[in-house]
């Protein structure tokens, strides 16, 4: 299965130590943008996702200027979001992303996405990870991302085996 990453959840989950495990299962493609925005810095996540780059585990796609100028626009959202909603609107596929303006543009152009707490409790139940380390890895999302406390909850009842 491909899917077009945002810098946000492909930073997360490299944070979290969760997104080579996701690019096994997964054809991850970013827009160079998000290249740009995530793989030229010297910390852990940015060395991470430079390496899965260069093993092939991450294709780095050119996204259209005018595409990637009218959703700037349209939904007032960074360029590095545009790329990588242009090139999931090109290529019709799902969007991984945490950034709310951007998950509310996929709501609006109907657009599948994924955050990085889908991919958490999907590897959970595929038993990629163990429940408790899950749990750590979600504590960690908690700390790193910007969510509302109700979706924490509610991830970590999934993790535990409640619905």
């Amino acid at each position: 299965m491909e899917i077009v990453f945002d810098s946000s959840t492909l930073i997360l989950l490299a944070k979290i130590g969760l997104l080579g495990i996701v690019s096994e299962d997964v054809q991850i493609i970013i827009p160079k943008k998000v290249k740009a925005e995530c793989a030229h810095k010297d910390m852990f996540d940015a060395k991470l996702i430079s390496a899965l780059i260069n093993h092939r585990k991450i294709e780095v796609a050119v996204a259209n200027k005018e595409a990637v100028d009218r959703l700037c626009r349209d939904f007032r959202i960074h360029a590095g979001e545009s790329e990588a909603l242009a090139l999931a609107l090109k290529r019709q596929l799902p969007l991984a992303v945490d950034d709310l303006p951007t998950i509310k543009a996929c709501k609006i152009l109907n657009i599948k996405f994924a955050t990085a707490i889908h991919f958490l409790i999907n590897s959970t139940g595929n038993g990629k990870i163990d429940r408790d380390i899950a749990l750590v890895k979600l504590e960690k999302l908690s700390l790193y991302g910007r969510y509302k406390k109700r979706i924490i909850d509610d991830a970590a009842k999934r993790l535990k085996g409640g619905k």
